[in-house]
């Protein structure tokens, strides 16, 4: 059984309570662009699996879930060492730089079939961190020498001695750091090993991303138009489309899902959900890709879809095992016909009623409504699957049950 820590912060200044819980509550976060292994592994696994599991099939993601399992996808910004306070080359050994810890060490595996990111070489890019929880403190990316050996253990010595981009505090916005950096005149297979060291704690992450650098030559051509998309998995709110992947002479970064000339949704695979859509009406998407140049494809032909009735697509079971003079224990279930990315379950909460501690779930309250969101290990919920979470509560006054329920927006049927 999973240990659940939780944590209880309150924002004074808004009246939120946040809680989370189902793991270490600290700083997290990794290269998503250009990304890091466990981050692609990550996103191969969710492409793989056509649901809530994740099923990669890059060989390289495939043997280091055969070695370690799959939780280091799970938290794929995770790959930390809580003490390092700068002391990266004195604690981690040669052959480890990419796995520092025993629950990462499968992603130091020496091969070269990991997903690489496409790049050119001297071009300004901008390089994205995920800010899981975001701290301050100094990033540092480092690029191996030429002639550098994919096949053979990364060393420090395969590092250049110096990092081509440093910065601290990086602009954040979207739940990402993101800022401008030089890429380094190299070419062929490299790996850009990020260093992130807070300020405020010892604490450091690691990541290494696999990287291809062009030539010099500024990249003009656009990537191929991407297939037409198809729908599935339709709910009163949400559609998930799948595409024919684009070609590039360089390589995609991302995909970008247009309503009109409305960017709903973007992916780093040929894979993507739009939420917040209204039961029973007609939309239409098409998708377009981009370069790591920024240079856009023509549009796939549009796919039309109708969104379901929604009623009756999830149904949430609330009970409360147990009362007490001044507060109770809430047990929450949710079962969904569709499979449901990212699940968010939003329900009226009363004034006179406080949060004070919940597992298997973060609970925002704000404005009289409570917000649950998955934890890293079940924010999805496959279809014809269930999920549970449950939480404590502090009470002043009457306690009333909720009487409605709305599963990312779509409302959910009460037993």
């Amino acid at each position: 059984m999973r240990k659940r820590i939780a944590l209880l912060l309150v924002a004074v200044t808004t009246g939120a309570v946040l809680v989370q819980s189902g793991g270490t509550a600290l700083a997290h976060g990794s290269m998503v662009w250009p990304g890091s292994r466990t981050y692609l592994c990550y996103q191969d696994g969710r492409a793989g699996s056509g649901g809530g599991d994740l099923q990669p099939t890059n060989p390289a993601c495939v043997a280091a879930v055969a070695q370690g399992g799959k939780q280091p996808l799970w938290d794929w910004y995770g790959n930390l060492i809580s003490n390092a306070a700068g002391r990266h080359r004195e604690i981690i050994p040669d052959g480890h730089l990419c796995g520092p810890t025993t629950k990462y060490d499968a992603y130091n595996q020496a091969r070269g079939d990991w997903p690489v990111t496409q790049l050119t070489a001297n071009a300004t890019v901008t390089l994205r961190y995920n800010a899981w929880a975001p701290h301050p403190g100094t990033w540092e990316q480092y690029v191996t020498k030429d002639g550098f050996d994919v096949t053979k253990p990364l060393k420090w010595s395969d590092l250049e001695s110096v990092p081509f981009d440093k910065i601290t505090n990086p602009p954040l916005g979207n739940g990402e750091y993101s800022w401008q950096a030089k890429l380094p005149n190299k070419s062929g297979r490299h790996i850009i090993y990020s260093l992130w060291q807070r300020s405020d704690s010892p604490e450091a992450f690691y990541s290494c991303s696999d990287v291809v650098f062009g030539g010099g030559v500024p990249d003009t051509q656009p990537p191929t138009a991407p297939g037409t998309p198809v729908a599935s998995s339709i709910t009163g709110s949400s559609v998930r489309l799948d595409w024919t992947a684009s070609s590039d002479n360089f390589g995609v970064s991302e995909y970008r899902v247009l309503r009109g000339d409305q960017v709903v949704a973007t992916s780093t695979t040929n894979s993507a959900t739009v939420r917040g859509l209204t039961a029973n009406t007609d939309y239409s998407f098409r998708v377009v890709a981009v370069d790591t140049a920024g240079n856009v494809s023509t549009s796939s032909a549009a796919v039309a879809v109708r969104t379901g009735a929604g009623a009756g697509a999830c149904t949430v079971t609330y009970t409360k095992p147990s009362t007490w003079n001044g507060g109770f224990t809430a047990n929450v279930k949710i079962a969904s016909v569709e499979a449901v990315r990212a699940w968010q379950l939003v329900w009226d909460f009363p004034s006179g009623q406080t949060v004070s501690s919940a597992w298997s779930s973060t609970i925002t309250v704000a404005s009289g409504k409570a917000t649950a969101k998955g934890a890293s290990w079940n924010a999805d919920i496959s279809a014809g699957g269930t999920v549970e979470f449950g939480f404590n509560v502090a009470t002043s006054g009457a306690v009333t049950d909720p009487v409605s329920f709305a599963l990312n927006g779509v409302s959910c049927a009460i037993p």
